[in-house]
């Protein structure tokens, strides 16, 4: 490709690893450590559940809120409704995912909390109630975990979270004290509510903000209906979710990236591209490399919603591959991300399961040999009638590789792929680059489809797979024009590989393809057939099965793809993280390219 020989030397005179191999956060954490910390999840799971069941069983809480307000005392947390559930748990979530900053806070709340309840038991009324000796045992053994489990808490958090969270709290605060004041003035009641000043109805909304009750006593030209303190009381419950999430958040952005880095993995692209068939999608610029001590390899990823997603194959030599994935997990570890790996093959997902990470069988991918492919036989004679059809009609195809177009052609062939674009997003992280026209992927091959009048129909993209195979990267085409005309263009590809020396071509990735397959079989077991079902539904909107049809008539050979996580209640969330970075979900708020920045021009 160019790169290699002018930069093999220097890889191999100095090893390029930035991060030195280690065993991550967990080396050192002792075994009471880790039993102490899962205690402390455990208990504000408890807690969690408690809360809810006394918000829906009445008698139950109002029991409990009659124990606390008495005079008498509830263990850490345990309050009595929804609002203290979802509080508790959040605090389960992130100190699950070992966050310091979770650490921290419920220290400083639970200690003060057993001193002042300590410090109650003195009294001989409060000391009678078995139920105090209960409530104060499990506070104190909370406590005491979190003592004990100190050092299993080392994730990270964004540095920017103090000043982020102060923010959201100053901010907030003001914002939700005038808006619970505008809800006091429209809906103030008492008997001489012309003489209230804005400062009194602002003062109590504030007031019942920060508290349960405001001082009605203290404010008597103030009285308003019971739903707008329980809608000011929600509100200031939302400010503290926000201030928490804001406190608590993952790191988000880490370093793109680099040309140096870019540089460095298109010399093990052209030495161990072949591999795999995804190694070249490693390329796309918002991803991230963490390599090996020795450069021989590196696991390219991004962050999203707290998953560290990486994509593919660790790139370079297998026999590296180890010392890449260990640093790529300790920085996850250390900042509290969610480790994952979409689309392994399944010689790398053997070695991610060495490092401790479990495999979910995700789909197929589909590959064509060359010399393998014919339209002869009766197999295939629909498809040798489709294209026969389209042939007829006039279309002709045009393979060039990318570098081969002048680049006036290659602008206008970019602003017609732009406009057939479906939507604004441009979709694809694990099989897509992302960038048509770079001028650094001159390798990349075109295929561009006209019609019997020579106007330009539909586009074709496929990366570099080594030397000789190429991967299906990008498929654009006018919207006018009838069925067929994709098939056409990759039947016209595999019969004319020769021509630019290649001998096998990556498809399209079928997800579930064995499902849609074995449950169509004769003698199909009621649970694989509910689930081809199932995906057959969910394909009206996501085209699942129709993927799979559309690769099956080249009659390909398939090569599954794995799913790599460390725990099976991690799937949503990472389920969630792969639909972002694919382009089929968009985060609320600022738009990506506001948040991460804009992308370089392919122009």
């Amino acid at each position: 490709m160019g790169t290699a020989e002018a930069l093999e030397a220097p890889v191999e005179q100095t090893p390029p690893d930035r991060t030195p191999r280690t065993e991550g956060p967990r080396t050192g954490t002792g075994s009471a450590a880790v039993r102490a910390a899962e205690f402390t999840v455990w208990y504000l799971r408890g807690v969690t559940f408690l809360n809810l069941l006394s918000a829906v069983w009445v008698s139950l809480g109002q029991d409990l809120r009659r124990h606390n307000t008495a005079d008498l005392f509830t263990p850490y947390l345990l309050t009595a409704g929804f609002g203290s559930a979802l509080v508790a748990f959040f605090l389960a979530v992130t100190m699950r995912r070992r966050k310091r900053a979770a650490w921290i806070l419920n220290l400083v709340l639970s200690v003060p909390f057993l001193l002042l309840f300590g410090f109650a038991m003195l009294s001989p009324e409060i000391r009678a109630h078995a139920q105090n000796w209960i409530s104060l045992a499990l506070t104190a053994g909370f406590v005491a975990a979190l003592l004990t489990g100190r050092r299993a808490f080392y994730a990270k958090g964004d540095p920017a979270n103090p000043r982020l969270a102060a923010a959201v709290a100053t901010g907030g605060l003001l914002v939700c004290s005038l808006l619970a004041a505008l809800l006091v003035t429209l809906t103030n009641r008492a008997p001489d509510a012309a003489s209230s000043t804005f400062a009194d109805r602002w003062r109590y909304g504030a007031l019942r903000l920060v508290s349960l009750a405001a001082a009605d006593a203290r404010l008597p030209v103030v009285a308003t209906p019971g739903w707008v303190d329980v809608a000011v009381n929600g509100i200031s419950f939302l400010l503290l979710l926000a201030v928490l999430y804001a406190a608590f958040r993952s790191r988000r952005a880490v370093d793109p990236l680099t040309p140096s880095d870019e540089a460095r993995l298109r010399v093990l692209l052209d030495r161990h591209g072949e591999r795999d068939s995804l190694g070249y999608f490693a390329l796309r610029r918002e991803k991230s490399a963490k390599w090996s001590p020795t450069g021989k390899a590196a696991v390219v990823y991004r962050v999203v919603g707290g998953v560290s997603l990486a994509s593919g194959d660790p790139i370079g030599d297998p026999e590296a591959w180890p010392g890449a994935i260990e640093p790529w997990l300790a920085e996850a570890r250390a900042h509290g991300w969610t480790p994952a790996v979409m689309g392994a093959s399944e010689e790398a997902g053997t070695i991610y399961a060495r490092h401790g990470l479990d495999a979910l069988e995700l789909g197929d991918e589909a590959i064509v040999t060359t010399a393998d492919f014919t339209l002869s036989g009766r197999a295939m004679r629909t498809v040798r009638q489709a294209h026969n059809r389209v042939r007829r009609s006039g279309y002709e195809v045009r393979v060039r590789r990318h570098r081969d177009i002048p680049a006036p052609e290659l602008d206008r062939l970019l602003r017609r792929a732009d406009d057939w674009r479906d939507g604004a997003t441009e979709r694809g992280f694990s099989m897509a680059l992302g960038r048509l026209g770079d001028p650094a992927d001159g390798d990349c091959v075109m295929l561009e489809c006209t019609d019997e009048q020579g106007e330009l129909r539909a586009l074709l993209s496929f990366v570099p797979w080594g030397p000789k195979g190429l991967s299906l990267d990008l498929m654009r085409r006018d919207r006018d024009t009838g069925n067929g005309l994709m098939e056409f263009m990759v039947i016209e590809l595999l019969r004319r590989a020769g021509e630019i020396g290649i001998t096998r071509v990556s498809l399209n990735f079928a997800m579930f393809r064995s499902v849609f397959e074995r449950g169509s079989r004769l003698g199909a077991g009621p649970v694989l057939r509910l689930w081809r079902s199932l995906l057959g539904f969910c394909s009206r909107w996501w085209q699942i099965e129709s993927l799979y049809r559309a690769n099956a008539k080249y009659r390909p050979d398939w090569e599954p793809r794995f799913v790599l996580f460390e725990r099976s209640g991690d799937l949503p969330r990472i389920s969630l993280a792969a639909a972002r970075a694919e382009g089929f979900l968009e985060a609320p708020g600022l738009p990506e390219r506001l948040r991460r920045g804009r992308l370089p021009s392919p122009r």
